[in-house]
């Protein structure tokens, strides 16, 4: 299923000129766009729909609601037919969808789209992951999620302002970005080589591969670690760090913009530089690695006694995701049988979704019992039960 290295230009030039993982970073920022590109623009969609804020949220529901059943549905579906055949299809129905938010000027049909743009954009991420374990083997691999993890800490960055920008044109002008999906579509269909998958059994038959290859202690350990990271970040970080910084340093909504951000800038510069790390440490231990930081970050930022001190910590805690998130991927790509890696890429994504729907219900309740340091302490103690889980179960 690898595409030969000469084929792809490899040994001519870096992993990041070939354009079939460019094309792969334009579905990667499709899956990522459809949120942080329309929050900044929801006053004024409750303002102009004349619609409660508390119903503004519904557009983020209705949009993640379709992913938790059909990621799965198109991971399995990617691996019994070729991959651009479920991109392609679910790139137009995205870019159609999502455009036509733009144009809508009732709130329920607002989120009728919406809906039919979360199912285009079940099948992008996991794919996305997949078509890359599918082309690169080895430390390329790695490098190459490395790349395409920094493409989307970089997204989620900038991504915010542009929708902010232009929702001061009109609340339906971020919208209109989801039509980029329609020409990256085009170029999967005629760009893009995506080596065709190897149906080897029925489909009975490739669900007891998949299920019983899941079955591997390695396979559970990183997946109860991709729930633990995000349980930790959306939890602890998103949720209770701006809390944190306005409480104690009066920090204006601008400078918690900045602190936050200064996770993603960090993680994308650490998971560029994935490649070159992973060529020094193998896989499995750098993630450990990184894990082990996870700790004295948590523990750390409580207490810190000035604003700006708050960088360290927040920056440290940008090189523990840009390590671990595309190594998790890196290692499960290659533990997974090739007809079954983009159900375990799927099955990943799940585990992603409880960890973000977990960490801020957990978190409440170490608020309410030990106050806002005490969610940190408690993430903190979370971090030691995940390091001990890879340690033991990722060997």
């Amino acid at each position: 299923m690898k595409i030969p290295e000469k084929e792809r230009g490899a040994k001519q030039r870096p992993i990041y000129w070939d354009k079939n993982l460019q094309i792969i970073f334009g579905i990667t920022l499709m899956a990522i766009i459809g949120v942080t590109s329309i929050t900044p623009a929801f006053p004024k969609i409750a303002q102009e729909l004349k619609i409660p804020p508390n119903e503004v949220g519904l557009l983020i529901s209705v949009f993640t609601g379709p992913m938790i059943v059909l990621t799965l549905i198109f991971g399995m579906l990617g691996d019994r037919l070729e991959r651009k055949k479920i991109i392609v299809p679910s790139l137009f129905i995205y870019g159609i969808a999502g455009g036509g938010c733009s144009l809508a000027r009732d709130f329920n049909i607002l989120l009728i789209l919406r809906f039919f743009q979360g199912v285009g954009g079940s099948a992008l991420f996991p794919l996305a992951l997949s078509t890359i374990c599918d082309i690169y083997s080895g430390k390329e691999r790695t490098a190459a999620l490395g790349y395409n993890s920094s493409i989307n800490h970089l997204g989620h960055t900038i991504f915010p302002a542009i929708g902010g920008a232009l929702a001061m044109f009109g609340w339906n002008y971020p919208f209109m970005l989801a039509t980029l999906a329609i020409p990256i579509g085009l170029l999967v269909l005629f760009s893009m080589k995506s080596p065709k998958q190897k149906i080897k059994q029925g489909f009975r038959g490739y669900l007891i591969t998949a299920f019983s290859s899941m079955k591997n202690i390695q396979v559970v350990g990183l997946f109860i670690a991709s729930a633990f990271l995000f349980i930790i970040t959306y939890g602890a970080y998103l949720t209770y760090l701006p809390f944190l910084l306005a409480n104690s340093f009066g920090a204006s909504p601008f400078v918690i913009g900045l602190i936050i951000l200064i996770m993603y800038f960090t993680s994308a510069i650490t998971s560029s530089q994935l490649g070159k790390l992973a060529k020094i440490i193998p896989e499995k231990s750098l993630i450990k690695i990184a894990l082990l930081l996870y700790l004295p970050a948590l523990v750390f930022i409580p207490s810190a006694p000035d604003i700006w001190v708050m960088i360290l910590p927040v920056a440290i805690l940008g090189i523990v995701w840009g390590i671990s998130i595309p190594t998790i991927y890196a290692i499960l790509g290659e533990l997974a049988p090739e007809e079954c890696r983009a159900a375990f890429i799927s099955v990943d994504e799940m585990f992603v979704r409880v960890g973000q729907t977990l960490g801020p219900i957990l978190m409440v309740l170490a608020f309410s019992a030990w106050g806002i340091s005490g969610v940190f302490y408690a993430a903190a103690i979370f971090s030691i039960v995940m390091l001990a889980l890879v340690v033991i179960m990722v060997r």
